[in-house]
């Protein structure tokens, strides 16, 4: 409760921008990540800096909501491998639900060829969210033909759940977003655990060169991380996969 107490404070400083005029401006879904680790006094400190420059998502009065995505794997967890083993030809399959409207999407996020990520949409209806339908199986297969010739592995089923509290800063004149995100819990069908104490996960999103934000956390001695909410949600849940990338990201985010 502290930390959604700051960000909310943090945020109130800044000017409001529509979901409209985020989309328009900085959509990026062609766009290279840097991700952070952020202590909560350290994100007030992050959001002063940036105020002159960035708005913050505003929808009905509110700066921030609820997100969960489905991840989908083999029971092999093939899937998390492909990123274990840093293979050129990896990605996520997941649905994503906006919790506040009830709108979700079905998503495929591709490792681009010079390391930029390249996420693709498919409208789902929410009651779907929890399985691979026809459609969903066949935006796949053909995501993954154009771009690395190959078809999707068989077996795909959920494996495990994520929800969390974002807000989303935008800079539209340069095309930079940070999306904030708190309240992280990672699920499967056997349990469940909550991550993230007294820090917000900052993702940078440019076009591919260092944002203002990335600038200002590297004045703050706060450097990118090696984070992948799936993998590390699958290797906490599992801990008898191999998780040798992620093993001090794992660390900060259950010990803070």
């Amino acid at each position: 409760m502290r930390t959604r107490a700051a960000l909310t404070g943090a945020l109130a400083e800044l000017r409001p921008i529509s979901l409209e005029e985020v989309l328009a401006e900085a959509a990026l879904q062609v766009r290279v990540d840097r991700k952070y680790l952020v202590p909560v006094g350290v994100f007030v400190e992050l959001v002063n800096r940036l105020r002159d420059r960035f708005a913050v998502l505003e929808i009905d009065g509110q700066r921030s909501f609820q997100y969960e995505s489905v991840y989908f794997d083999t029971p092999s967890h093939g899937l998390y491998r492909q990123h274990l083993q840093r293979r050129r030809y990896r990605y996520k399959v997941r649905t994503r639900t906006y919790l506040d409207s009830g709108e979700c999407s079905f998503e495929v996020k591709l490792k681009g060829n010079r390391s930029e990520t390249i996420k693709s949409r498919l409208p789902y209806a929410a009651s779907d969210r929890g399985r691979l339908t026809g459609p969903a199986h066949d935006f796949l297969a053909e995501q993954l033909r154009t771009a690395y010739g190959v078809g999707p592995v068989d077996g795909l089923r959920p494996a495990l759940l994520t929800t969390y509290r974002r807000s989303t800063l935008t800079d539209p004149t340069a095309h930079e977003r940070l999306t904030c995100d708190i309240d992280l819990r990672f699920s499967d069908a056997t349990s469940s655990i909550d991550v993230l104490p007294d820090s917000v996960l900052v993702e940078s999103k440019t076009n591919g060169q260092t944002g203002a934000a990335d600038a200002v956390l590297r004045d703050l001695r706060i450097r990118p991380i090696q984070v992948s909410k799936y993998c590390v949600a699958a290797a906490l849940l599992n801990p008898t996969l191999r998780a040798n990338p992620w093993h001090r990201t794992v660390h900060r985010l259950v010990v803070g």
